[in-house]
């Protein structure tokens, strides 16, 4: 079983999959940082150096390869993931797909810390940040909308999101 993990940046998607991976012993795959390793380039430099038409395909690419897995995998994925070709489809068709659902307000609280390491609002300022992630959350809803299951983020303990998970999924 495949078990993808969607949503915003800073939904805590990575940090979730780690904690729902230890708890239920599935490999972890965390597709940003597959492709960086098979690149040996960070995402930023990947879109610096090659542009994000390049990064789109190779995160297809890749996405395809592990979806087509036979191991019990939990797949975090990037932000932007379920919004290109016919991504989200394929990801429900070969996984069981959890929307991270996090606010606009939690999540600018969480990423304007992060921006340095974030190339799609690294340069956005502190305070055009919020219309950015609003705009930008309301363009993505409609794909992360088609997960399989819903859970939302805001105010909660990790261990208790991962909880929900597992009961949803029941696993």
């Amino acid at each position: 079983m495949i078990i993808s993990l969607i949503g915003y940046m800073g939904s805590g998607k990575s940090h979730i999959s780690k904690i729902l991976s230890d708890k239920i012993d599935f490999k972890l795959i965390d597709l940003d940082k597959e492709i960086s390793r098979r690149n040996k380039l960070t995402i930023p430099e990947i879109f610096e150096k090659k542009g994000e038409i390049y990064f789109r395909k190779l995160e297809r690419e890749v996405l395809e390869e592990i979806l087509a897995s036979e191991e019990n995998v939990i797949l975090s994925l990037g932000g932007g993931t379920p919004v290109y070709y016919n991504n989200m489809e394929i990801i429900n068709h070969n996984s069981r797909s959890v929307f991270l659902r996090t606010s606009v307000g939690t999540l600018v609280e969480r990423l304007s810390k992060q921006k340095e390491k974030r190339p799609l609002i690294a340069n956005i300022s502190d305070e055009d940040l919020p219309e950015f992630i609003a705009k930008h959350l309301f363009e993505r809803n409609q794909f992360y909308s088609k997960a399989q299951f819903n859970v939302g983020t805001d105010g909660r303990e990790p261990e208790d999101i991962v909880k929900e998970i597992i009961e949803k999924l029941y696993l």
